[in-house]
């Protein structure tokens, strides 16, 4: 049974931006439990992302593949009096959203320019379907429908300036900031998912928010047309994201 008593925060990611790092921040809080992308074993069992994901075989063998037992879990978990999910939006796939109700719902964005030459390291041909821009502006398209609240981070504006973004977003999840989130042991966490090995290196070398540093190499040529596809979501999105 849901425990109206807990704050249940739910980070909407797009891939390579400081989701992981917003985890960290956030598991330094005493009163809080975080989860690290519970739904990616939902979301490579029903797409063509698990013949190209790294490690897809640990994940399906270790997460629930089921979308709707993850909510549940998401809905029910009350170990302490905040629950802080993170995910990627694009792993939300066909699941009904009605439960975001339940959720104190913040999503974060990066530039494209900057992120999509990052993912490509990884994920060697991404897609839009991939990198979460189109899934971000529908989910805001959702929650204006819905009446659900909601707010955007930016990854850029929170490594600029993490106190006051970090302050934001707690008074917009009424709980109080603790300065401790600010910062963290360079190390590896218990709540990593398996697929930390292939995305987290620089986080677990870090001891906080990292300075932002602008991109200097050149713009992969073969990226540019995922580009021109990301821009105008992304472009929604920055205009409501906070500073």
């Amino acid at each position: 049974m849901q425990n109206n008593d807990i704050t249940r925060i739910c980070l909407w990611s797009g891939p390579r931006n400081i989701s992981t790092a917003l985890m960290y921040s956030f598991a330094q809080r005493d009163d809080t439990k975080v989860f690290d992308e519970p739904l990616y074993a939902y979301y490579l069992n029903n797409s063509d992302a698990k013949m190209y994901h790294p490690g897809t075989e640990a994940i399906l063998q270790t997460m629930s593949t089921d979308g709707n037992e993850v909510v549940t879990m998401m809905l029910d978990s009350n170990e302490k009096p905040v629950m802080f999910f993170k995910n990627m939006t694009h792993h939300l796939l066909n699941l009904d959203r009605a439960f975001m109700k339940c959720m104190v719902n913040v999503i974060l964005t990066r530039d494209p320019i900057e992120m999509l030459p990052s993912f490509a390291k990884v994920i060697a041909h991404p897609t839009l379907a991939d990198v979460g821009y189109k899934s971000h502006v529908e989910l805001i398209t959702y929650f204006q429908k819905n009446d659900i609240k909601y707010i955007v981070l930016d990854g850029k504006n929170t490594l600029l300036n993490p106190e006051a973004v970090l302050k934001q977003l707690c008074s917009h999840a009424n709980i109080s900031f603790d300065k401790r989130m600010l910062s963290w042991t360079p190390q590896k966490r218990i709540e990593d998912g398996v697929w930390a090995k292939y995305w987290y290196a620089n986080v677990h070398k870090s001891s906080g928010f990292s300075k932002y540093q602008p991109k200097t190499e050149a713009f992969p040529e073969y990226l540019k047309p995922l580009l021109r596809e990301c821009q105008p979501y992304y472009n929604q999105l920055a205009a409501l994201a906070l500073s």
